[in-house]
């Protein structure tokens, strides 16, 4: 009788010992998360977490930020708002948000032009931007907008055949342009022939594949506008430079002719030899950030000039693969590379090219004042010239990496390094796509497998019972 009370009281101790550590064991988790904070996203791209780039923005802002949320007390409209906002939240803590209730406020509401439930304010170093979906592109965008210090305005020549900046046919560069305006980039077409001065204060002169020659006059223009330290984004196609060869030579660099094949696209399911690719990248700040090939159909390769002067430094920013050549021969039949006549790559398809100049001139070139030339006034002249313009086209922008340079070169020209392109991405996690042959597998076990095994597992379960 001893022994069983002796058991009895040994067990209730375990049983009072184990209630007691399982809940001070809780008690200490509490504790613990209301301190410490661990997530983890699990999801294929990452889609609930801030990408490397907004991160990366948000870094370079020292501002402080506001962002005010103009919705209803109803979980449909501000939970997916504010899951997004505390994204923001956890990479940059000073970030002021702020809900506001339309319902309460309706005199505000007009004043300040509040047109959605759920509209979204975010203010920056004095001044603001709505937004109307409160997605990570729309955010990081509107951010890197009110960042810039300064409007950033991109002129595009106009008057010799174009490609015209905001159109919409397949070789022109409209869904290119909507990135860029998206950023705070502000586009203007620009009669050359019209303006004889073209802006100094401009982020850069575009020259978008002109298909008509240039006028002498127009040559001059532009080559005084590179002589007062104006940046260029000069597209040029494989045939005629349209007069443009003086400015070829100022920039010191020449255009091989024939057209660039790449045997290497095959491997990518493009039948067209005249589609050439870029692979790999220098150590450069255009190329820095990208991490995917890059298409160009009907490319020309480009050569630096050896000068003594070394007015310019160049560097080759974009080349193809060793298995290309320059085809200077008819585009038809089967191509082959022809040692005699044929350039060998690999092949340069696009050039940064860059040099010192003193701001502290006016537009003829001449210094306005001779002691005041300091380092202050001496700043980086930006050009980029590629031998191909199809790449940023509305047919091909999609391609690769091609928008993502497209807006890289931008900034660059802009000297807005630290802005680095945010892609609206696809997530290809959202929907689980099966093949037939796997929904007819997933189905027949759950369906006719699963329920046999449970009912077997049952009926040896009864037998055993009903031996004992």
């Amino acid at each position: 009788m001893n022994v069983t009370k002796q058991i009895r009281t040994r067990i209730k101790l375990h049983n009072t010992t184990f209630i007691v550590l399982f809940v001070s064991i809780i008690g200490l988790l509490a504790y613990l998360s209301e301190r410490h904070f661990y997530e983890a996203d699990w999801t294929q791209h990452k889609r609930h977490t801030l990408t490397a780039a907004s991160t990366a923005l948000l870094a370079t802002i020292d501002h402080p930020i506001k962002i005010s949320v103009y919705a209803t007390e109803d979980d449909e409209i501000r939970k997916p708002i504010d899951d997004m906002l505390q994204r923001y939240l956890r990479e940059k803590p000073s970030i002021a948000i702020e809900y506001i209730n339309p319902e309460l406020e309706p005199a505000l509401m007009r004043d300040l032009g509040i047109q959605v439930n759920g509209e979204i304010v975010v203010e920056l170093s004095g001044r603001s931007e709505h937004i109307q979906q409160a997605s990570e592109y729309e955010i990081t965008n509107t951010l890197q907008r009110l960042a810039r210090s300064d409007e950033r305005w991109l002129l595009f020549a106009e008057g010799h055949g174009e490609r015209k900046a905001e159109g919409n046919a397949n070789h022109d560069l409209g869904e290119w342009s909507k990135q860029l305006q998206a950023k705070g980039i502000k586009l203007r077409a620009f009669s050359i022939a019209d303006n004889p001065v073209i802006p100094h204060n401009i982020a850069a002169l575009v020259i978008a594949s002109p298909q008509l020659d240039f006028l002498a006059g127009e040559v001059d223009i532009l080559k005084q506008y590179i002589a007062n330290g104006g940046n260029l984004l000069w597209f040029a196609e494989p045939g005629s430079l349209h007069n443009l060869a003086p400015l070829a030579e100022a920039l010191e660099i020449d255009f091989q002719g024939g057209t660039i094949i790449d045997p290497n696209t095959l491997l990518l399911g493009i039948q067209d030899p005249r589609f050439s690719l870029v692979s790999e990248y220098p150590r450069h700040a255009i190329t820095a950030q990208l991490d995917a090939q890059t298409l160009y159909p009907q490319a020309r390769g480009l050569s630096i000039r050896r000068t003594k002067t070394d007015t310019w430094k160049h560097a080759a920013v974009l080349q193809t693969q060793p298995r290309s050549w320059s085809e200077t021969g008819q585009l038809s039949g089967s191509l082959n590379f022809d040692a005699d006549s044929d350039i060998p790559g690999p092949l340069v398809v696009g050039v940064a090219i860059t040099r010192t100049v003193d701001t502290n001139k006016n537009p003829d070139g001449e210094p306005e004042n001779e002691i005041n030339t300091n380092d202050q006034h001496l700043k980086e002249q930006r050009i980029m010239v590629i031998g191909d313009g199809d790449f940023l086209s509305n047919a091909y922008m999609g391609n690769g990496g091609n928008l993502q340079l497209g807006l890289s070169m931008v900034n660059w020209l802009s000297h807005d390094d630290r802005f680095i392109s945010i892609p609206s991405s696809t997530r290809t996690d959202l929907n689980l796509e099966l093949s037939r042959s796997a929904q007819i597998t997933i189905a027949f076990g759950f369906l006719v497998i699963i329920p046999l095994l449970l009912g077997g597992s049952g009926f040896m379960i009864w037998l055993r019972r009903r031996r004992y």
